[in-house]
């Protein structure tokens, strides 16, 4: 069998920087490409952050009015990021919801949701106050954020 090169291997990593962009879109199904640091930057999400912002983001995601919009928010295995992935709205909603998102983790205090052994196969590994530094950073770069910077640069 030969092996294809999928389609985000095929984005020039080295002109990447923190922001959202639009990395596919099979039918009404939008998968967003959102970038928390440089990739190859030298500096990475700690596992702990990523995992802080997973479970809070995805939650926080899950119980807005574009619940039923969201399918899935997950980590990218570089630790540079995550993915969005979206159904029936536009990309202007997608930004907004992104932004409260990581606006919520940025502002979050309490206990992590779904962070018990029950809930989670690696509950103790957390990190809230890095996860807070670590949306920082996008959360500004998203405040006036447009549909057309979805676009990456080539």
């Amino acid at each position: 069998m030969e092996l294809k090169k999928i389609a985000s291997f095929q984005v020039d990593h080295t002109k990447l920087d923190i922001g959202m962009y639009l990395s596919r879109m099979d039918g009404d199904i939008m998968t967003y490409d959102v970038r928390l640091v440089k990739p190859n930057g030298g500096t990475y999400l700690s596992s702990a952050s990523m995992h802080t912002i997973e479970h809070l983001f995805a939650t926080y995601a899950r119980s807005t009015r574009e619940s039923k919009h969201v399918i899935y928010v997950g980590p990218m295995g570089c630790r540079t990021g995550f993915y969005f992935i979206t159904r029936g709205i536009s990309h202007m909603q997608a930004i907004e919801l992104v932004r409260e998102s990581l606006t919520f983790v940025r502002d979050y205090e309490g206990e992590i949701p779904g962070a018990t052994e029950v809930e989670c196969g690696n509950y103790r590994e957390h990190d809230l106050t890095a996860a807070k530094e670590d949306v920082v950073s996008i959360v500004n770069i998203l405040q006036n954020y447009t549909p057309e910077q979805l676009v990456y640069k080539v």
